[in-house]
């Protein structure tokens, strides 16, 4: 099956909306917290979480385009940081349901059950049922005109994570981290390791390393 540019384009809108969401493949499932100037909190999910360098370590993530109905983004905005955290597999229902919108004064972590967790340094809430979680500073803004979506580059701070899940290359296993991917808009998948290839050159064959095999689930 081929489709061209014409034949996307005239796809009903949530057929649309479906397969472009799903096309680009595996993508991370996280939840974005942030907070009003005042504390009241906000929590979103989010699978355009991309790296975008490590020195400084600095990520990117695409919010849709809107008006007020945009909390997390008015919130980055006003106080310049917001919170990461990886989806778990205890933690898929109440996540997927902070997608609803609900009105600025309900705060989707009262509205879902998840636990607000504050760190006295830090403005914005993590999740306390996330094993991993990331505060960052907000380093820039671009607003898209190519679509009305907003580019939001941060610079992670504060990570938090199970010591168990840090190997020894400084990489984080995030199968024994139970961090879960997403295709889609509502398919939520086990990160389960298939092969690990060893650092690619030139002048050699490719190499296989020692592969990540799952864990019991870290425990923060």
């Amino acid at each position: 099956m081929q489709l061209d540019s014409h034949a996307i384009a005239d796809l009903p809108s949530q057929k649309r909306a479906a397969f472009v969401n799903s096309v680009t493949g595996f993508k991370s499932a996280n939840l974005v917290g942030t907070a009003t100037t005042e504390g009241a909190t906000n929590l979103a999910i989010m699978s355009s979480v991309v790296h975008l360098g490590s020195h400084p370590p600095l990520v990117a993530l695409i919010i849709r385009p809107g008006g007020e109905e945009r909390h997390t983004l008015a919130n980055m905005l006003a106080t310049g940081c917001f919170t990461i955290n990886h989806v778990n597999t205890t933690m898929i229902e109440a996540a997927h349901q902070t997608a609803a919108r609900y009105p600025q004064q309900i705060s989707e972590f009262d509205a879902t059950g998840l636990t607000p967790e504050w760190h006295e340094d830090f403005p914005a809430p993590m999740v306390g049922e996330a094993y991993i979680k990331l505060g960052l500073q907000l380093r820039e803004h671009q607003a898209l005109e190519i679509n009305g979506t907003h580019l939001v580059i941060g610079e992670i701070v504060k990570a938090l994570f199970p010591e168990s899940g840090l190997m020894t290359d400084g990489s984080l296993n995030l199968s024994a981290c139970d961090t879960v991917a997403l295709t889609g808009l509502d398919t939520y998948h086990e990160g389960l390791p298939v092969k690990r290839m060893a650092y690619a050159k030139p002048d050699l064959p490719p190499r296989q390393a020692q592969l990540m095999v799952k864990s019991p689930i870290c425990a923060a």
